[in-house]
């Protein structure tokens, strides 16, 4: 019995370096799973659709090249419909039943801000694409996104606004919650720009004819130029009626129609409109010397060869925020979410399709005013709005 007993220990020992090694070798091996609430379908499809078909299009690859770190990768994409309810009820499955190692979600603002304290409550980084500058302001520990915010796209306005000497603005908003937030933070900016608002009206989501607003907007003396925040089909509606109507001051619109869907919509009548947007959209007519052209150039071939339609900045906003994410699970050699965090806000000198970024503890974005480029509307296409003019 003793000569039995003195070998125990060792074959426990054994037995437990065994185990070690399958927990070690299946932890190496284990799946990182991704989280994708994105609004597939409804009234934000044109942001969640090439949103989702980017993600599975570059996961597929990443598979394909031995995932990250040796370890696969498993994406869960759920369509929430451009529903903040929908959103949540999807981020909590995500999270609690599909166990998550990340989120890459929110094609909205609306549907962001209902995942967010989610993401932050359970403790997982999360990547959003959402525009309202309230998804990363004020900096919140596991929340980061890539589009450029509706703060930035007023300035840039302005900027613009303010080379061509023009300064009396109307403002005909959405009143959707990216819409809205634009609004109120063009509305901080006025005096740094010596903007003057003359006009301010609004429309729904479900308005189909913006002509009374954009009357009374016409109607106001000493009116030079009219900016429009928002996104969906109401802005290629604004632009149909602003033609209609022969205004002949300038249009702007946000960033959030950047996409070839917008031009369709409002067809003849988008000539002559300038908004802000990435070098996405004019990919192929940036200079050779831009640094930025490999990336967007790339990026659009492989989206456009795989899905058959015109690339959008919204896909571009999926692809910066994977590409962000793979980074830092490599520099963190692992999946472990604290680490993952961490290593996401770390991130510098990173070359997306959304501009540079370089990412700090108080900047969970990154990005400045330099990555956005002015566009203009002519002949049925972006081009891009050459300094002084």
């Amino acid at each position: 019995m003793t000569q039995h007993g003195s070998y125990l220990p060792k074959l426990l020992g054994a037995a437990a370096l065994s185990a070690t090694f399958l927990i070690t070798a299946t932890a190496a091996h284990a799946d990182i799973k991704i989280g994708a609430i994105l609004s597939v379908t409804g009234p934000a499809s044109f942001l969640g659709d090439p949103e989702k078909k980017t993600l599975e299009m570059y996961v597929a690859d990443i598979n394909a090249k031995g995932g990250i770190n040796g370890q696969p990768v498993k994406l869960f994409v759920y369509d929430d419909g451009g529903d903040p309810n929908q959103a949540r009820t999807f981020g909590t499955r995500a999270l609690e039943q599909d166990g998550v190692d990340a989120l890459l979600a929110g094609s909205t603002t609306a549907t962001t801000m209902a995942l967010i304290p989610l993401a932050e409550d359970a403790g997982v980084p999360f990547i959003n694409f959402a525009g309202a500058v309230q998804a990363v302001t004020p900096a919140k520990k596991w929340i980061f996104k890539t589009p450029h915010t509706d703060l930035m796209a007023c300035e840039k306005i302005f900027e613009d606004l303010k080379k061509r000497g023009l300064t009396k603005i109307g403002m005909i908003s959405g009143k959707d919650a990216f819409g809205a937030s634009m609004r109120g933070q063009c509305m901080t900016v006025t005096k740094k720009y010596g903007i003057e608002v003359l006009a301010d009206e609004s429309y729904g989501p479900g308005d189909t004819d913006m002509t009374p607003q954009l009357t009374k907007i016409k109607g106001t003396a000493g009116i030079q130029a009219v900016v429009n925040p928002g996104f969906g089909q109401g802005p290629a509606i604004v632009t149909r009626n602003y033609k209609q109507l022969d205004i002949k001051v300038p249009l702007y619109e946000s960033h959030g129609v950047g996409s070839k869907q917008y031009i369709d919509l409002a067809g003849p009548a988008a000539e002559g409109v300038r908004l802000p947007a990435a070098a996405l959209l004019v990919a192929d007519k940036l200079p050779d010397n831009d640094p930025q052209k490999k990336v967007v150039v790339d990026y659009k071939k492989t989206y456009e060869a795989n899905t058959k339609q015109p690339v959008s900045t919204f896909g571009g906003h999926s692809y910066d925020g994977l590409m962000i994410l793979v980074e830092a699970m490599k520099r963190a050699k692992s999946a472990d979410k604290a680490k993952v965090r961490d290593e996401i806000e770390k991130t510098k000198n990173f070359m997306g399709t959304g501009g540079v970024v370089n990412m700090s503890p108080t900047d969970h974005l990154g990005l400045d005013l330099t990555a956005f480029r002015m566009l203009e509307i002519k002949n049925g296409d972006w081009t891009l709005v050459q300094s002084g003019s």
